[in-house]
């Protein structure tokens, strides 16, 4: 299958100053990709580039195989069949739901125009709001309508910029859910802007991690998690902490807790320090262990407990442990170590 979106080696500057650095991800008809980092890295900027509403300096972007956007040459936004979800939802206060959703098929017939508006309502869940106008809306409600217009006019991609970022974390968890949901059954392919890991990890197929307008790492959710391709990545990526060891053969890391033999997920030579990172959901509590750490703190989430743990030569790490397993603050406890991709990073020369 051919990509329906290719960004290929796309740099961007303001004023001569770079913001955007050698850009390149694919993304195949019907996936949705995420665009995630922290503020000021660029995410934004390259989803501007995509819709057309800013230039490259270098690279090409390309739809179908038909060019976009390279230097010198842009194809006018509106000729791009890119639908777009702002973060501000920018509705038409003086038109109900359901004119803001026909707003887009101002081409097609009443009768087309009728069918499809219904056929939207009914996939967002709004017909019974469809003559209320927008601010009788809750947020929630207005990000669907913002959905539903985008869609109606059927956009060969969707972009999506920080959607869900005025909405409170319940709604936002829920409605990421359904947005994914609707993008799927449209067969829509989209790409969402976030700086929020666990949107993305609920909406998008693929996610490229941004630091300083470069992509660290474009990979599936469970890759980016477990096998980090930077220590960048590693840091954003979910809870752990990193433990001084050392490479003692190309399966075996030594530190603290003992023998690491795992396949590492990277190549390092016998003798190299290393930091190895340590998730949450490695370090399991085991009553017959004897390797004990002490609890140093914990934080009740229902069905789990997250202990931070101290070691008996001082390191501290994480764990999740299920909440019947309540241990007091600086008592021992036994755990042991279930590893399957052991992450390890050669230590920076300043420690």
């Amino acid at each position: 299958m051919s990509a329906l979106l290719e960004v290929r080696h796309v740099s961007h500057s303001y004023d001569e100053r770079p913001v955007l650095e050698d850009i390149s991800f694919e993304l195949e008809p019907g996936a949705i990709g995420c665009l995630l980092g922290p503020s000021g890295c660029g995410k934004t900027t390259v989803l501007r580039c995509i819709a057309g509403f800013e230039t490259v300096t270098d690279g090409e972007i390309a739809l179908h195989g038909k060019a976009m956007s390279r230097p010198g040459y842009t194809v006018p936004a509106e000729r791009r069949r890119i639908g777009m979800v702002f973060q501000d939802y920018a509705l038409f206060p003086h038109l109900t739901v359901a004119r803001n959703i026909a707003f887009g098929l101002r081409d097609a017939s009443e009768a087309e125009r009728n069918t499809r508006v219904a056929e939207l309502l009914d996939i967002v869940g709004l017909h019974q709001v469809a003559t209320r106008y927008p601010h009788e809306l809750s947020g929630g409600q207005q990000q669907r309508v913002a959905l539903a217009r985008a869609l109606a006019p059927r956009p060969e991609l969707m972009l999506l910029d920080e959607p869900f970022s005025n909405l409170d974390v319940e709604m936002r968890e829920r409605l990421s859910l359904e947005v994914r949901e609707i993008l799927k059954h449209q067969k829509t392919t989209a790409i969402l802007v976030t700086h929020d890991q666990h949107e993305a990890f609920n909406i998008a197929d693929e996610i490229g991690i941004m630091s300083h307008g470069r992509i660290e790492q474009w990979d599936t959710p469970y890759h980016l998690y477990h096998e980090p391709a930077s220590r960048f990545v590693a840091d954003f990526i979910g809870q752990g902490v990193f433990l001084p060891g050392m490479v003692l053969d190309e399966a075996t890391i030594g530190l603290e807790l003992g023998a690491l033999r795992s396949r590492l997920t990277q190549a390092l030579e016998p003798g190299t320090h290393v930091d190895v990172l340590l998730r949450p959901d490695d370090i399991l509590h085991d009553d017959s262990s004897p390797l004990q750490a002490r609890v140093l703190h914990k934080a009740f989430r229902g069905a789990e407990f997250l202990y931070t743990l101290q070691l008996p030569g001082g390191g501290r790490v994480l764990s999740l442990v299920p909440s019947h397993h309540n241990h007091a603050v600086g008592e021992s406890i036994g755990i042991r170590l279930e590893i399957d991709h052991v992450v390890a990073f050669p230590r920076p020369q300043s420690s």
